[in-house]
């Protein structure tokens, strides 16, 4: 099926030049080019508007050697991740998938009180609190000390570390080799791809699962989720390249599933590449030879993207231009990290979008970054009465429209801006 894949024999922290986050080979190829933005996760508050804010390309290449699709290390994941706005628990479509996820591995891997499950990147105990509740031990790993600190209110043990080799050597030492480690939406995160794959090897038990999920490339090309690439993701996923990573770190992926979360998303199960419990199964071929047949295992399969994403930009923009020409009120909901790159590209300020809102009270009384659209509690939404909503987390568009059904009542309409721009 793949070929295993030898990695260079350099220090992948000391990488000069573009070269790719996990080979090492050099790239040359452009996926897509979006301009300029900040980092995404950025809101500033009142007294920051008349400060600087720095931005960095959004120059998304494609390895021509492993096609991992990835943006260069412009600013530390220290630098990024350690104090962080993002909280998983405000989405109750997530917090569901959470829980049915913990229901699905206590059942499939006979998880009880005697196992261990380790979850890197483990924000606020979105997913942890039902492994608990589950009587089945935990460790979680958040590196944001001000959204560990909320997991731990809840009763979750958790390190406020990032996760690598050496912090698995440490927890191995310590007699803590997990059954189940798992991580969700955090591979994109990680500049050092290698360090932080071979410390997931190295935690697991002989015969111990883990399972990753992360937005499927595939699916990012075919709805033009461009929007999904900002300066916290360093690369992004297709199926062929994960399992040439797996082996390259001793692991081998023995099944996988497609989900619906974040726009078309795997969780990949992998183990121990000389583990005897977990037989491959038929749905790694299938995935992969999709991904083939969509033209991902060859440099020609990603060079229609970048007109499709301009075309959506086009679409987008035109919608709301005929809007603001109309005189309507326009407002979003939502301040996602994806927000920054789809306004920054698309040239979407508060000329356009007035004004936005979201549930976490982190974010309300902000700012959108670079634009400076100001974030308001939902109730703004029913105060102003805006014509059009955006739905800026579009993934979320099912419970976001559930949540403001209300706004029929004054003849409101949605806008859905991917996978092109579209009035609800």
């Amino acid at each position: 099926m793949t070929t295993t894949m030898v990695l260079p024999e350099v220090d992948q922290q000391v990488r000069v030049g573009k070269s790719c986050h996990f080979c090492g080979a050099e790239l040359q190829r452009t996926f897509v080019d979006l301009g300029m933005s900040p980092l995404c996760e950025t809101y500033p508050s009142a007294t920051d508007l008349n400060c600087g804010e720095t931005y960095y390309p959004l120059h998304v290449y494609v390895c021509g050697k492993c096609f991992l699709v990835q943006l260069e290390e412009y600013e530390s994941a220290e630098n990024i991740f350690s104090d962080y706005a993002y909280f998983s628990s405000y989405s109750d479509s997530w917090l569901k998938h959470a829980d049915n996820y913990c229901a699905k591995m206590k059942s499939r891997f006979g998880l009880d009180e005697n196992s261990f499950v380790v979850e890197v990147a483990s924000n606020d105990g979105y997913l942890l609190q039902y492994f608990v509740q589950r009587n089945i031990p935990v460790l979680g790993i958040e590196p944001a000390a001000n959204v560990a600190k909320v997991a731990v209110e809840k009763g979750i043990p958790t390190l406020v570390k990032f996760f690598g080799a050496s912090l698995a050597e440490e927890l191995v030492r310590e007699g803590r080799r997990a059954d189940l480690v798992l991580g969700n939406n955090v591979l994109a995160q990680v500049p050092n791809l290698n360090d932080f794959v071979e410390g997931l090897q190295i935690l697991l038990k002989p015969e111990g699962v883990l399972t990753l999920e992360f937005p499927h490339l595939l699916k990012l090309i075919e709805h033009n989720e461009f929007d999904t690439i900002y300066h916290e993701h360093f690369s992004y996923f297709s199926l062929l390249t994960t399992v040439k990573i797996m082996e390259a770190h001793g692991l081998k992926v023995f099944d996988v599933e497609e989900l619906p979360s974040h726009g078309g998303s795997l969780r990949v199960f992998a183990c121990r590449a000389d583990a005897e419990t977990h037989q491959i199964d038929v749905n790694v071929a299938r995935v992969i030879a999709e991904e083939e047949k969509a033209g991902l295992g060859t440099p020609e399969g990603y060079e229609a993207f970048a007109q499709q994403v301009k075309a959506t930009k086009l679409a987008l923009l035109d919608l709301l231009l005929n809007a603001a020409r109309e005189g309507k009120k326009v407002a979003g909901y939502g301040a996602p990290g994806k927000s920054a790159t789809l306004l920054h590209y698309c040239g979407i300020g508060k000329d356009l979008i007035e004004y936005t809102v979201d549930r976490s009270p982190y974010k309300q009384g902000r700012f959108l970054p670079g634009t400076h659209i100001p974030i308001y509690h939902p109730d703004r939404i029913s105060e102003t009465k805006p014509d059009y909503v955006v739905i800026l987390p579009w993934n979320l568009k099912n419970e976001i429209l559930e949540q403001l059904q209300y706004i029929r009542e004054w003849g409101g309409r949605f806008i859905v801006p991917i996978p092109s721009a579209t009035i609800l």
